[in-house]
């Protein structure tokens, strides 16, 4: 006669059997109950593991705050130095196990540090773009470095004015030698007025507002 299977459930990839000293232990240590769903243990269980994947790519000023185990963090260091598949799966389920051992508050502050780099990668990547915005309508037209000029009045302005004389001489001498279906070559001074947009954006406490785009007459 065959064996009924045995009921049960899977976290992250290891199979409790429902009853076991081990489901009991899980229950105890991620609720402090024994009442605790299969798909409520699962969704707490997951919750850990991503939150201990995320560590992994945590800025290290943002980890330093957090109140986390010098074994965990250890754990989440050897992880980043283990190239090998199977060596760093292992490695990331001893960082979820390790995980069941922080309390809410601490979870809560991994979170609330993981949403702090995203706002953060976000803000860089606009910064960006609104320097690219710039550069690009500074050597178009003059008006634009006179909208520069009053949202940025300490601006070294002779270096800006050369910088944007050379570039428009070096895309000129680009257009020129510029053959159908090859990549545009920018020169230095375009790469330089970049440079100079996007540290000005990164000191001002107030950013400037984005370059108005002036109609072709």
């Amino acid at each position: 006669m065959s064996r009924k299977p045995t009921k049960g459930y899977f976290v992250r990839g290891q199979f409790v059997a429902l009853g076991s000293e081990l489901d009991l232990e899980l229950k105890r240590e991620l609720k402090g109950s024994d009442d605790m769903s299969k798909t409520d243990l699962k969704k707490y269980s997951d919750r850990l593991q991503e939150l201990g994947e995320s560590l992994l790519t945590l800025r290290a000023d943002l980890m330093k705050r957090l109140d986390l185990s010098e074994k965990l963090v250890d754990a989440v260091n050897d992880c980043k130095k283990i190239t090998n598949f199977e060596g760093r799966r292992r490695q990331m389920q001893y960082i979820g196990k390790l995980m069941r051992g922080v309390n809410e508050a601490t979870l809560a502050e991994v979170e609330a540090a993981l949403d702090e780099q995203n706002k953060g990668s976000a803000k860089g990547t606009l910064s960006l773009h609104l320097a690219e915005q710039w550069r690009d309508q500074l050597i178009a037209n003059d008006d634009a470095l006179t909208r520069w000029l009053e949202q940025v009045p300490d601006t070294d302005v002779q270096q800006l004015r050369a910088l944007i004389r050379q570039a428009r001489k070096d895309a000129q001498a680009n257009e020129a030698q510029e053959r159908p279906g090859e990549a545009v070559r920018h020169g230095k001074a375009y790469r330089e007025i970049f440079q100079l947009v996007k540290t000005a954006l990164n000191q001002g406490s107030d950013e400037p507002d984005a370059p108005v785009e002036e109609d072709p007459a």
